[in-house]
């Protein structure tokens, strides 16, 4: 996951992330990879799911692309000098040299504008270049939303948390394929997927993952009592309903 907007605890992210890297697996997959392509990362986290990329290119090699500066620094942890690593907001990617497919997973739902998106991803690619990805789609932890939606209106939050909703994009697939192509990708097919999740460390998890952007409103002293009222309103054992929104797209 990414986001230009903040920063992320990416040791703990890199620990609780198993769901992020079963999802990521199948898009891997979806390549189809020769092994010697040059594969974008966009929104390559702590390096968990690039160093999955890496093992697919034997004679290619990887470009890893985050905004989290902790993020880009675990995953050079992790990944060593293996992957080119670069911190930049994907609205403003330059590359050096288009490469031939952009992979990205648990991202693209943290950028709001999807058409400036997916224009700078077209610049990215070579001709015939594919651009394989997944993140939430429409309906993306509703139920999730809906059941913290009191605790972000209680009085202690409430100041802090205003229009924290606008911090996600969750689009449709006919929405997203009608921004594909008018980025100039030709085919883009682009469907929806129910994916839920029971996380191991539900605390953790949804601390680094769901609520992150919440947390960082919050002045500190507020930011456990807030956990410790949404872990108060939520079914137990948590299960988080997911929906990836899969795209599959081409650059002509």
């Amino acid at each position: 996951m990414s986001s230009s907007a903040r920063d992320w605890d990416a040791a703990t992210y890199h620990r609780v992330s198993g769901p992020q890297e079963q999802w990521a697996r199948v898009v891997i997959d979806r390549l189809e990879l020769s092994g010697d392509e040059t594969v974008l990362d966009a929104g390559c986290g702590s390096g968990r799911v690039t160093g999955l990329l890496l093992e697919r290119l034997p004679r290619g090699r990887v470009i890893g692309v985050d905004a989290s500066p902790s993020m880009i620094d675990k995953a050079r942890e992790a990944l060593g000098d293996d992957v080119e690593l670069i911190v930049s907001d994907l609205l403003d990617l330059s590359l050096s040299e288009p490469v031939d497919v952009v992979f990205s997973t648990a991202t693209f739902h943290w950028i709001l504008d999807h058409r400036r998106l997916f224009a700078r991803l077209h610049t990215a690619l070579v001709p015939g270049g594919r651009l394989e990805a997944q993140c939430g789609g429409i309906g993306n932890v509703e139920e999730f939303l809906n059941s913290i939606e009191n605790v972000s209106g209680d009085e202690r939050f409430a100041p802090y948390l205003r229009g924290i909703t606008n911090t996600w994009n969750f689009a449709s697939p006919g929405d997203t394929e009608l921004r594909l192509k008018d980025a100039g990708f030709d085919p883009a097919r682009c469907w929806l997927e129910d994916a839920p999740v029971q996380p191991r460390e539900p605390r953790a998890f949804i601390e680094t993952v769901c609520l992150g952007a919440h947390l960082d409103r919050l002045p500190e002293e507020l930011r456990t009592a807030y956990m410790d009222a949404v872990l108060e309103v939520i079914p137990r054992p948590l299960t988080l309903d997911y929906v990836r929104l899969n795209i599959s797209a081409r650059r002509p």
